[in-house]
């Protein structure tokens, strides 16, 4: 029974990582860097959320405390925002000011900046401390048997597979979809055949910042703590899921995700909390050795991703 409690723990840990295992894959298939962004940006939806819940508004300077729901919803508006002013300086400038001089090493340093700039910012500003989030259900956990299963993390792995359901029927049902998949096969092509790039590719940037902010309000309502390098070990772990499920490939990130938190939970029931990193990347070690391009890959990159 208590592996198959750490089975259902992993699972719901999974949840979260797929979240921001499909952030990484959407830009590194997409636009073909890694975002280095994403881990600050985890951050800020549960920080912001903190602060916006201790000194009210606007974060500091206001008399009155927000409500925890309507400060989890504006700190994932504070993320998807972040996510967009990404763009705009670590794309678009850079793009139209150097063209393809900027692949795609400069994007991904300029996105190293912003890491260090956003998680500076927070701990000037809200302190480095880990900060106790207050929602008001601290046990609202379902019992069958001896299994126990939380609520919240229930409903935050129905929620991330229902969204990544949603953004795979985007990508392939939709104008935009088509247009962002063309980017992600030959961008010079998709511009040729009329896709306007600079308007498409902050859509990218748009659902990053939405799946980040929402992985980062799952993740403080399920475990109640928060600190400004909080995205930091979430995202190392997301990276694995990609890795592992297969780059470029959504459903992939989310297998990769699930097996991701299952591991965790199962190297902790069998060999301790301190072999969590170990079992993780010796798995993708593994893994990487066995089928390079991952699980559920493309020998290339850029070919038949989404």
């Amino acid at each position: 029974m208590l592996i198959l409690q750490q089975v259902v723990s992993g699972l719901m840990l999974g949840g979260i990582y797929v979240m921001v295992a499909v952030a990484f894959t959407l830009t590194i298939g997409m636009l073909n860097f890694l975002n280095f962004t994403i881990p600050p940006i985890f951050m800020l939806a549960g920080m912001c959320a903190w602060g916006l819940t201790r000194y009210g508004l606007p974060l500091g300077f206001g008399t009155a405390s927000v409500h925890w729901a309507v400060a989890l919803l504006l700190g994932v508006v504070i993320a998807t925002l972040a996510s967009l002013l990404v763009e705009r300086f670590t794309y678009r400038y850079l793009k139209t000011k150097y063209g393809d001089a900027t692949e795609h090493a400069i994007p991904l340093v300029s996105s190293l900046g912003f890491l260090l700039v956003f998680e500076n910012l927070v701990v000037i500003y809200l302190g480095s401390d880990p900060q106790s989030f207050p929602v008001p259900f601290k046990d609202a956990n379902i019992r069958a048997g001896d299994i126990v299963i939380s609520i919240p993390q229930l409903v935050s792995l129905i929620a991330s597979i229902a969204m990544v359901w949603a953004l795979a029927s985007l990508l392939r049902h939709s104008r935009t979809g088509r247009a962002l998949r063309a980017i992600a096969e030959n961008p010079l092509a998709a511009t040729l055949l009329g896709v306007n790039v600079l308007r498409i590719v902050p859509v990218v940037f748009l659902i990053t910042g939405v799946l980040c902010g929402l992985a980062g309000m799952i993740f403080t309502l399920n475990y109640h703590d928060v600190d400004a390098f909080m995205g930091n070990e979430v995202a190392t772990k997301a990276i694995a899921a990609m890795v592992i499920g297969g780059l470029g490939n959504i459903w992939g990130a989310v297998a990769g995700g699930l097996i991701v938190g299952l591991t965790e939970t199962l190297s902790i029931q069998f060999f301790g909390g301190e072999t969590v990193k170990i079992t993780v990347w010796g798995f993708l070690l593994a893994v990487l050795l066995i089928k390079p391009q991952g699980l559920f890959g493309h020998t290339r990159i850029g070919k038949g991703k989404f």
